[in-house]
């Protein structure tokens, strides 16, 4: 089961976490349980990771969560931003 838990906009704890697809300063996109989850903001780090556990937990500016179908990461949005250049 996922669960965020975000605390001031500036730490949060996610669980859930099946893996880090990929992360930096502004975006991180975890695979979950309930499919790929979309983190952006400023500044973010992931300051630890348990993937035994499945959990995740991350400090930065904090902006968005957002939930897309599993296999609409990053690569989709590259390819995408590729053909419309």
């Amino acid at each position: 089961m996922d669960r965020i838990a975000v605390a001031d906009r500036k730490t949060c704890q996610i669980y859930g976490v099946k893996d880090v697809l990929s992360f930096d300063l502004e975006e991180v996109l975890l695979e979950t349980e309930q499919g790929i989850l979309v983190i952006k903001g400023n500044n973010l780090h992931v300051s630890r990771l348990s993937l035994e556990k499945g959990e995740v937990d991350m400090e930065g500016d904090l902006d968005s969560f957002v939930y897309n179908e599993p296999g609409m990461g990053k690569r989709t949005k590259s390819l995408l931003s590729r053909l419309f250049r």
